[in-house]
């Protein structure tokens, strides 16, 4: 299969290690989220994870603007590139739905990420640049960061229009959530969840609902929060119901508990084995095969699987050996 395989991780204590298998497997690259109020700081997990492989490309998938100065995340660039060597590293940005949904605020408009994303450019580039009315410039000396300028591919995790507009105008291509796919506008990454049944398994067993519930439940936390119509999901309208009785200034302090990473008790009564078939939780190895077929004809050039559940390295295994056919 020539569509490259990359994982997707949220940042834990053991993700280094989890990246270190996932070198061995022969995934392309491991991108890591970047959501401080769920998982550990994704700068730091990279520089674990490349003082523990050498081959493996790694980045945020992706980083939120508004978490950070574009100084702290063009020197956490130039950390990571220090660590790795040339060739390695590639960083997403994206409008924030984690990163920003967790702390009480909507996504950033489009025009705010470009601007980010120009002034982290014109850092790494070595120019002086402008930044909150005033003039930047990176000025590490040998021995503190690489020389610049530093050259990494930058990718915009696009919704809708705009942000793909964006990504045309100053990305090296676009980090998918869903949908969304253009065949021929380059590189493009998608985002994909779901455990791998083995052939005793059903989507009904208590493994499969810990490997590949969360990729249901976000489903409907993402479909809430942008506004997208619950309704139109398995049981959304009562769904819905199961936070009523949490105030409005803390419901994203619920829906998002255990986000990414399992499901949670208000989630659970909902994710039925039923329900892990039809949104994609689980699928046999024939079945994958098919799926990833259908996002190589639809253009993606890159997948990014995200594994969760309690043995990470189990799943790594069995989505590249299903995908490997």
């Amino acid at each position: 299969m020539s569509i490259e395989i990359s994982c997707a991780l949220a940042p834990q204590r053991d993700t280094p290690d989890h990246v270190a298998v996932a070198e061995a497997l022969g995934y392309r690259r491991a991108w890591l989220y970047d959501s401080p109020a769920l998982y550990a700081d994704v700068w730091v997990q990279l520089c674990r994870a490349a003082e523990r492989t050498t081959r493996i490309g790694l980045g945020p998938g992706v980083a939120i603007p508004s978490l950070r100065h574009p100084m702290t995340t063009a020197a956490a660039i130039a950390t990571l590139v220090d660590a790795t060597g040339t060739g390695r590293v590639s960083v997403g940005v994206g409008s924030g739905f984690t990163g920003r949904f967790t702390l009480g605020h909507k996504a950033l408009p489009w025009h705010e990420v470009g601007r980010y994303v120009h002034c982290v450019k014109a850092l790494l580039a070595g120019e002086v640049t402008s930044w909150e009315g005033a003039k930047i410039q990176m000025l590490h000396p040998a021995g503190f960061g690489p020389s610049r300028p530093i050259e990494v591919p930058f990718l915009i995790a696009a919704a809708g229009p705009k942000g793909y507009a964006l990504a045309q105008e100053i990305g090296d291509g676009v980090f998918l959530g869903g949908g969304g796919a253009r065949p021929g506008r380059g590189r493009q990454v998608m985002l994909h969840m779901g455990t791998v049944l083995d052939d005793h398994e059903s989507a009904g067993d208590d493994r499969v609902l810990a490997a590949g519930g969360h990729g249901v439940a976000v489903a409907y936390h993402f479909a809430l929060e942008n506004g997208l119509g619950v309704a139109r999901l398995p049981g959304g309208d009562r769904w819905t119901s199961a936070y009523d009785d949490v105030a409005p200034d803390e419901r994203h302090l619920a829906l998002h508990r255990d986000h990414l990473v399992g499901v949670n008790a208000r989630d659970r009564p909902f994710i039925t084995a039923e329900v892990l078939e039809a949104l994609g939780g689980c699928y046999r190895p024939s079945r994958l095969r098919e799926v990833l077929a259908g996002y190589q004809a639809a253009g993606v050039t890159e997948v990014a699987y995200q594994p969760a559940g309690p043995d990470i390295a189990r799943e790594l295994d069995a989505f590249m050996a299903a995908a490997a056919g």
